[in-house]
């Protein structure tokens, strides 16, 4: 049985986590797709002082949680693994955007984001 530990390489998780989570601040800004993403999410962007703290708490911990998963695989040759559970993820997050009413536009985003920020990961446990 393979340890949740073993061979991860804790500097490309904090790494990818990072780089991912600003990789998602600048993804969902107004100069990139952000307005277009609240435009399909019926939702208004408001300025970085009003920020929902707990979601992005709780995206950190996320990113976390898979940055750690991808360094896991990866010190385990099964990036394929994570290639599979990216690609189920994604579609079940955009089946949980269609049903939260969000249009395609924003879902596609969504799922961009998701394949831009495991891409992240990877490339942070190649180069550390």
């Amino acid at each position: 049985m393979m340890e949740i530990t073993t061979g991860v390489n804790w500097l490309a998780v904090i790494v990818g986590t990072v780089a991912a989570f600003i990789a998602g601040w600048a993804w969902y800004s107004p100069k990139l797709m952000g307005q277009k993403w609240a435009d399909g999410s019926n939702v208004t962007i408001n300025s970085a002082d009003n920020m929902p703290i707990d979601a992005m708490a709780a995206q950190f911990i996320g990113l976390f949680l898979i940055s750690w998963f991808v360094s896991l695989m990866a010190a385990n040759d099964k990036l394929l693994t994570v290639i599979l559970v990216t690609l189920g993820f994604i579609v079940l997050a955009w089946s949980g955007s269609a049903f939260a009413k969000q249009n395609t536009t924003a879902r596609n985003i969504n799922a961009g984001y998701w394949i831009i920020a495991v891409v992240i990961m990877i490339l942070a446990n190649a180069m550390f």
